[in-house]
């Protein structure tokens, strides 16, 4: 029984498709969804560039990294008002934003969190990007404690369709009853 979903966000465009994904899941199977943020080392090294700027006495430090914090807890939740006011009315929603790995946090929150199910868009990247960047899904697929549902870039791209889908009055895709089964053309 899934009664946990994570949808791990990088507040992409191409990421918007896992996370609507999971609230329609979770929508449908009663579920509560975490849609959950990691802030990465690139982002990490922005603030200590930024910190270049800033004269910090030892105490002063803990607050910045604090409001740094807040600033990204707010476009998490910008993120999910701009594009899912429509399901999480529906759903038991908890955002959490943390600092680190995005693959070793997610798999880490995963098994701390007792999830049953990860819901997570793939960027699609393949060749030399791969190769040097690594793959956060595949990471994710490898280690995480519970299933992984990646969903391809081809249908973050479709936009309008994953909109309509996913919000539509039945959620997923619904299931074949038995009398339809006999209706459908066989040989494929």
């Amino acid at each position: 029984m899934i009664r946990k979903i994570l949808a791990p966000t990088d507040l992409s465009e191409l990421s918007r498709a896992g996370v609507r994904y999971a609230l329609a899941a979770a929508r449908d199977l009663d579920a509560e969804v975490t849609i959950y943020h990691v802030v990465t080392a690139d982002e990490m090294k922005k603030l200590g560039d930024s910190l270049k700027r800033h004269t910090f006495s030892a105490s002063g430090f803990p607050n910045f990294l604090k409001s740094y914090m807040h600033t990204y807890e707010a476009s998490l939740a910008r993120f999910v008002e701009q594009n899912f006011s429509d399901l999480v009315s529906l759903v038991k929603v908890d955002e959490k934003v943390e600092l680190g790995s995005p693959d070793r946090n997610i798999v880490e929150r995963a098994k701390t969190d007792g999830v049953d199910l990860i819901i997570m868009a793939t960027h699609g990247r393949d060749g030399l990007s791969r190769m040097f960047m690594g793959s956060v899904t595949e990471q994710v697929i490898r280690n995480a404690p519970c299933p992984v549902l990646a969903i391809p870039p081809y249908l973050a791209e479709a936009g309008q369709e994953l909109n309509s889908a996913a919000t539509r009055e039945e959620g997923l895709p619904r299931k074949t009853e038995p009398e339809e089964l006999d209706r459908m053309p066989s040989g494929h």
